[in-house]
């Protein structure tokens, strides 16, 4: 990608911006919705959990795809084929008639949103060449999670008390169609000089792993062990299967070398327990303000603001001072502030009383702020710019992973807590292990933080890093090789002529 003017870097930051915005807008307020769903669609507590994890699922399992086809046949081309797909699948979201097409149609979404993300993150990366200059970005990148998670429960409540949660999926068309236009006339194609090749059967264990972990997890606490030992068998065989196949491909859907660097598989494990948080917190919550409480859907988004403002305030500071000092301080604050607020509700029953909720809102709110722009930083910092849409899709796959273990682990251990009581009386009880899970994830953000942010976890980056791009030279050489072997008049290499 050639160098852009100031401005038109900005614009293709906004742009894409606008892309995460309505991805994160559309979890943020499917949460807001899920009691009026459950009201109308007539669903139990796994049923609520399919309708966000059919979406995240879906989109974790197709990241890395996108990112490396993106890579090969153009990032501006997956990129407006990603927002056509995702604005179609919410027009048809809006018009579900029940609980399994509206599951299905969050597929259809999520199969368009799996083109945005790591595809934008991509497009960021090759426009801000500079390594402070990017950590800004990403910075303000990170910022847009707090926008949707500061207007996303508050548009969600206006709109189902106004009219009803349909009109939550409505919200994506506008800005969808907007995106679109914008990236058409303002955003300059781009590939990778080298893209991976496709890599089915790894796509295939992918989608094989993650789609039967999540089953045998949402189902554990209403099916007997017949039905959810042999999806957990699926889920280790295929994990095996990715172990023992990806390193014998030249190129890999998933290249385990990354792995290598202490601090992309920090950020890896970071991003999981980061969003695993996020989910449990956000599906907790919103259960317990409308379900418990009594509170309609758009108090209860209000009660959201004290999460979603101090992320909407510290992510753009995480970002400036990830450019200025590394990631170790804001990972610090985030792994402090998560582990915080999560005793806050495991130990002191927070949600009981306003003023202790409210503290652990705000503090959930830091921590979720502050870990963003690192994670995104180190994922994408080091590796060769021809692998960036690569190394982005595994940072979003993490993430979106998380989300999909979050809720279906912490809607799975309080199904299993309330049991066949009153879900209202029961709650607080129930839900005491799941907030015990998010404090220990909480702890994880801090520990590997800590561990994978120091000199000797910058060293494995560095010697990944220029093993990652001596392999890339090589490769490069090769294609060039058989390219110019191939030139008119120039018989193939090892054919008589060369002998």
């Amino acid at each position: 990608m050639h160098q852009l003017s100031p401005r038109r870097r900005s614009l293709v930051l906004a742009i894409c911006c606008m892309s995460l915005l309505i991805v994160s807008l559309d979890n943020t307020v499917l949460n807001v919705a899920l009691p009026s769903m459950q009201r109308e669609l007539h669903t139990t507590t796994s049923g609520l959990q399919w309708t966000i994890d059919a979406y995240t699922l879906v989109l974790a399992s197709l990241l890395m795809l996108a990112g490396s086809t993106a890579d090969r046949i153009g990032r501006k081309r997956v990129f407006m084929a990603g927002l056509v797909v995702f604005t179609a699948g919410s027009l048809l979201c809006s018009l579900a008639p029940n609980l399994e097409s509206l599951v299905a149609f969050r597929m259809v979404q999520a199969v368009g949103g799996s083109m945005l993300n790591p595809v934008a993150m991509s497009i960021i990366t090759n426009t801000f060449t500079d390594s402070r200059e990017r950590a800004r970005a990403i910075g303000a990148w990170g910022a847009v999670v707090g926008i949707s998670m500061a207007a996303g429960p508050l548009v969600g409540g206006l709109l189902v008390e106004a009219v009803d949660w349909r009109a939550i999926f409505w919200i994506n068309i506008p800005i969808g169609l907007a995106a679109l236009l914008l990236t058409l006339r303002y955003i300059p194609e781009s590939r990778a000089p080298h893209a991976r090749r496709p890599d089915p059967v790894g796509q295939l264990l992918v989608i094989t792993l993650f789609g039967a972990l999540t089953y045998a997890i949402i189902e554990a606490p209403h099916s007997g062990a017949g039905t959810v030992l042999p999806f957990a068998a699926i889920a280790l065989i295929a994990l095996l299967g990715l172990l023992r196949y990806e390193p014998r491909r030249p190129e890999p859907l998933i290249d385990l070398r990354f792995f290598r660097s202490a601090p992309f598989s920090g950020a890896t494990v970071i991003a999981i327990s980061a969003f695993a948080t996020l989910g449990g917190f956000l599906f907790l919550s919103t259960l317990y303000l409308q379900s418990v409480r009594g509170l309609d859907a758009l108090h209860a988004g209000l009660w959201m603001l004290p999460m979603a403002a101090p992320t909407f305030l510290c992510a753009p500071l995480s970002g400036r001072l990830v450019g200025s000092r590394g990631p170790r301080l804001p990972l610090l604050i985030a792994g402090v502030a998560m582990t915080a607020g999560g005793v806050l509700f495991a130990a002191f029953d927070a949600e009981t009383s306003d003023l202790s909720r409210l503290a652990g809102y705000v503090l959930f709110g830091i921590g979720f702020g502050f870990v963003n722009a690192p994670i995104t930083n180190t994922a994408v910092s080091g590796m060769p710019r021809a692998q960036a849409g690569v190394a982005a899709a595994v940072a979003s796959t993490s993430r979106q992973l998380g989300q999909t273990l979050g809720v279906a682990v912490i809607g799975s251990v309080l199904a299993a807590g309330v049991g066949a009581s009153a879900f209202a009386p029961a709650f607080v009880d129930a839900a005491r292990p799941g907030w015990w899970i998010l404090t220990a994830c909480g702890g994880a953000v801090l520990v590997l933080g800590a561990l994978t942010s120091g000199r000797w976890a910058r060293g494995t980056a560095e010697r990944v890093a220029s093993r990652l791009a001596s392999t890339e030279t090589l490769r490069l050489a090769r294609g060039a090789s058989v390219a110019v072997g191939r030139l008119p008049g120039r018989p193939p290499s090892g054919t008589s002529a060369d002998r």
